[in-house]
């Protein structure tokens, strides 16, 4: 007999851009937010009925609305007075998940006194995730399209070889990867203060890059391991990363059939297929808790 199981609803990727206006100099906030309720929900599933159910498009219209009353100050704060709003508002609702991506922009700078005019700022993407079941919180932060790049310091050799095997062993080669990570913060409950969530993620990432940069390299999986055990070490607000990071391949070009000699100087950019290297780094005494997937 079928039993229903693990169930939850919302509203995807309601974008919304929030503008502050300090006389000629503007503030804007750029978010893609999507909400999953779940909670006593088993009726509309099983017979149809909505009583319990908080219509997603009311969940679209409290995204506005919050951010005209109460601003956007972080991505973190914002999904936080969501997930708070929507479990404590509503007694069937037992659960709320808050995602966010964050899309920055860069103030361009003129020669007037007018402030108001930006560039996007790349592909990167902040990331942030709130749970909250009405006791304990949890917050996990991120960043996707850091895109990085040692052009040397760099080695692969000494690995499995069968018969299959064709790539020739790198003793100087490019290292790069997009960086995709989420750190998971030990703050879970109101009765202790919210870190600093701006400057947390501003620490979290200038550690990622600068274990990148500064880590000589034998293997992407060690540069991610220095990456990860940085931000643990340094920043005592997270306790549990995860970084996935494709390996960007750059291979030497052949230039022997035009007569010169490629010292490493040449490379062709592959963007697929690539190796995708994934791991978790922990603090020491810490449960894992970021989905693998």
């Amino acid at each position: 007999m079928p039993t229903l199981g693990q169930n939850q609803y919302g509203k995807a990727e309601t974008r919304v851009v929030r503008v502050v206006r300090d006389g000629a100099v503007h503030h804007i906030k750029d978010l893609s937010v999507s909400v999953a309720l779940s909670g006593e929900m088993a009726a509309v599933h099983l017979s149809g009925s909505n009583a319990n159910v908080l219509t997603t498009d009311t969940t679209k219209n409290t995204v506005y609305a919050f951010a005209k009353e109460h601003g956007i100050d972080t991505a973190e704060e914002f999904g936080i007075r969501l997930a708070r709003h929507f479990v404590t508002g509503q007694e069937s609702i037992h659960r709320a998940r808050v995602r966010i991506e964050e899309y920055g922009w860069e103030r361009i700078e003129t020669s007037g006194s007018a402030q108001h005019s930006f560039v996007r700022r790349g592909q990167e993407v902040r990331t942030a995730q709130i749970g909250y079941d009405g006791e304990r919180w949890e917050v996990i932060s991120g960043l996707t399209g850091l895109t990085v790049l040692n052009t040397t310091d760099s080695e692969f050799w000494g690995y499995v070889k069968d018969r299959y095997t064709t790539l020739q062993e790198a003793h100087d080669r490019i290292l790069a990867t997009d960086v995709h990570a989420r750190w998971r913060y030990g703050w879970s409950d109101d009765t202790r203060p919210m870190p600093d969530w701006d400057h947390a993620h501003a620490e979290a990432r200038g550690h990622l890059l600068s274990a990148f940069a500064e880590t000589y390299s034998l293997s992407l999986q060690q540069t991610l391991y220095q990456m990860g055990a940085r931000v643990i070490e340094r920043r005592p607000e997270i306790d549990e990363i995860r970084l996935s990071l494709p390996n960007n391949h750059h291979f030497l070009v052949d230039l022997e059939p035009f007569g010169l000699t490629n010292d490493n100087e040449v490379y062709f950019a592959a963007d697929r297929p690539y190796g995708l290297i994934e791991a978790t780094v922990l603090r020491d005494g810490v449960e894992a808790r970021i989905p693998t997937d």
